[in-house]
Formats: structure tokens, C-alpha cells, sequence
């Protein structure tokens, strides 16, 4: 099996969906954490499948020791160990109030100055620092707590609750700080979303092992809402990757289990005066009323009874876009 174009393909789909993401609605969505980012969770992910870190430095093309101190260099600051450089940055800026370019590449000597820059930027484009001025005197201040609670109150909770629940649904139960890391987000501003959608009834808090968690039980975003898009972009593509990973695990699998995971993707012509052309474009709209009837009549029944220690998700994905064609016309040879 050639499993490496498959991954470059992948990998390219992906980044026209981060490209999309990071320009739509007229945005610029700030990317210059995005491919260091990358590199971290595939090593988490690889470390968690099992893979020595000698094996995975091979499937990077790296040596040990480089691996290593690639590693070293994303995960924490060189200059203040057990902190990350963007963490380091920051707290630096708040301290001193106003810091030039100049002062942080004399007080981070040890970092990669292009990487000390890609920090800087990206808590600008955050707004979590502001920047004046240009060349080596170029000057930084961190954003008050006003001017943060402000923003705040502009951007508001809409959209960005949703996606807290959508994590916390696909992947809770979550503590405080496993939910602001794969929300990217300030953990105070977590903390105040959890308060809210606790308040609305909408996620559970659980103690495990004197730890505690958040979970939320379902993930409802209606049909045209003007809010939650992003939960349910995450949300279609967590349950994509999800059922790819459960066929490529099928061999693992009971028999049970194995012929009830997978997808098909069916593609279809049609035109303006085709017969069929009403039943393809009202498919879609007759699955999801026929599932969102089945999904209440099952919450019904489950609401009466207590989950059993060990369950079954079954999670189906039904999507489908219309994508405008023309036939290419041979006109025969032309001069």
C-alpha cells in the first residue's frame, strides 16, 4: 500500500480548508504559529500510536539529536525553560509595559530571533499586543485588561461557545486547561464560556479522581443559525476523520463492529428540466429530518435510563454541496 500520496493529498485538501477558514467573511486569521503547530501534534500523535521517537525522527528525515532539539525549541522558550516561547513573550511585555524589538532579542538570546519574530506578530494579529513603530525600534505593549474586556464585548460569546461545546461533545470529558489548549484560547476566557453554558444547562461538570472535567452531552447548531458555524465545521470534519480511523482500524475491529463503519460518497449530474433533479437537491433534507427524528426518539428514551458503563457512538455524517459545471466543448481545430 502507497500510503504517502495519499497523505500528501490529504495534506493539500487540508491547507486549501486552513486558507479558506483563515480569509472567510473578509478575516485574516493570524497562521504564524500554524506549521510549528503541526509538527508538535504529529509528534504527540505519533508518540501516542506507540512510535519511538528514534522512528519518528526517521519518518521526518531528521537525525535523533535534531529531532530532539527541534522539540525542545517549539515546546518551551531556550531562554526560560518549562515555558513556551509565546508564554515567555508575553508575560515579558506585561512586566515591562513598553519593550522595543531590539530588547527582546537581548532578553531572549537563546531563541531563533525569525521565531521571536513569529511570536511577536502573532500576539499582535491575536491583539493581545499592540505595535508601533518600525525597524529595531519597533515598540510593543501589552493590551490593558480594558482594552481585552473590550474586545471581548465586540467579538461577544456567539460563535465561540458553540465550538466550546462542540469540543467538549466530540472530545470530553475535558479539564479547564485541555479545553483552552485545543481551543488556542486564553484560559480566563474559557473559564468565562464554561461558566455561561454551564449557567444555560447546556454542559456538565464531573469530578473524575479529584480532577475536574467538563463533558456536554449533545451538540445542536439549527439549520440556517446565524451563529455556530464554526462548531459545526469542526464538528463535520471531526466525524470525517473519526470514521476514516475507524476503517483504517477495522482489522482491529469485531466482526460486529467492522461492516457498521465507513462512508460512500456519491457523485451526480444533473440539469435545469432533469426529472430526478428535485429528489438529488432534496436528499439531504430528507435524511437530516429523518435522523433528527431518530436522534430525539433515542435522547428520549436514554433521558428515562442511566448509560451504561460501556456504550456505542454511532456518529453519521451527511453533507453534500452543489458545485456549478461546464461541459468542455470540442469545436475542432482552430488557427
Amino acid at each position: 500500500m502507497t500510503v504517502e500520496p495519499l497523505i500528501h493529498a490529504i495534506v493539500r485538501q487540508t491547507t486549501i480548508l486552513i486558507a479558506q477558514l483563515a480569509t472567510t467573511r473578509g478575516i485574516r486569521a493570524p497562521l504564524a504559529q500554524i506549521a510549528n503547530q503541526v509538527f508538535l501534534d504529529l509528534v504527540v500523535e505519533l508518540e501516542r500510536q506507540g512510535v519511538s521517537r528514534k522512528v519518528s525522527a526517521d519518518m521526518f528525515g531528521l537525525g535523533l539529536r535534531t529531532y530532539r532539539r527541534k522539540i525542545q525549541q517549539l515546546s518551551e522558550s531556550s531562554t526560560e525553560r518549562g515555558r513556551s516561547l509565546w508564554e515567555a513573550i508575553l508575560e515579558h511585555v506585561r512586566e515591562r509595559g513598553l519593550v522595543t524589538r531590539a530588547e527582546f532579542l537581548v532578553r531572549f538570546p537563546r531563541d531563533d530571533e525569525a521565531l521571536v519574530r513569529a511570536v511577536l506578530h502573532d500576539l499582535c494579529e491575536s491583539q493581545l499586543v499592540f505595535v508601533s513603530g518600525t525597524g529595531p525600534n519597533t515598540t510593543y505593549r501589552a493590551a490593558s485588561e480594558e482594552e481585552l474586556s473590550a474586545l471581548q464585548r465586540r467579538r461577544g460569546p456567539d460563535g465561540a461557545d458553540e465550538l466550546l461545546v462542540a469540543l467538549m461533545h466530540r472530545e470530553g470529558p475535558l479539564t479547564l486547561k485541555e479545553i483552552a489548549s485545543r481551543a488556542q484560547a486564553d484560559p480566563s476566557a474559557v473559564e468565562a464560556g464554561l461558566v455561561r453554558l454551564a449557567a444555560a444547562g447546556r454542559i456538565q461538570q464531573i469530578e473524575q479522581n479529584g480532577t475536574v472535567r467538563y463533558e456536554a452531552g449533545a451538540l445542536v447548531i439549527p439549520l440556517g443559525a446565524p451563529v455556530g458555524w464554526e462548531a459545526a465545521v469542526f464538528d463535520h470534519f471531526k466525524a470525517l476523520v473519526t470514521t476514516v480511523m475507524c476503517r483504517l482500524r477495522e482489522n482491529e475491529m469485531t466482526a460486529a463492529l467492522a461492516d457498521r463503519n465507513g462512508g460512500s460518497t456519491y457523485t451526480i449530474d444533473v440539469w435545469p428540466g432533469h426529472p430526478l433533479a428535485d429528489e438529488v437537491y432534496g436528499t439531504l433534507g430528507r435524511v437530516r429530518t429523518a435522523l433528527s427524528e431518530l436522534r430525539a426518539r433515542v435522547d428520549e428514551f436514554n433521558r428515562q435510563r442511566e448509560l451504561p458503563d460501556s456504550y456505542t457512538r454511532v456518529v453519521i455524517y451527511a453533507g453534500q454541496c452543489v458545485i456549478e459545471e461546464e461541459k468542455e466543448r470540442d469545436n475542432g481545430p482552430t488557427e
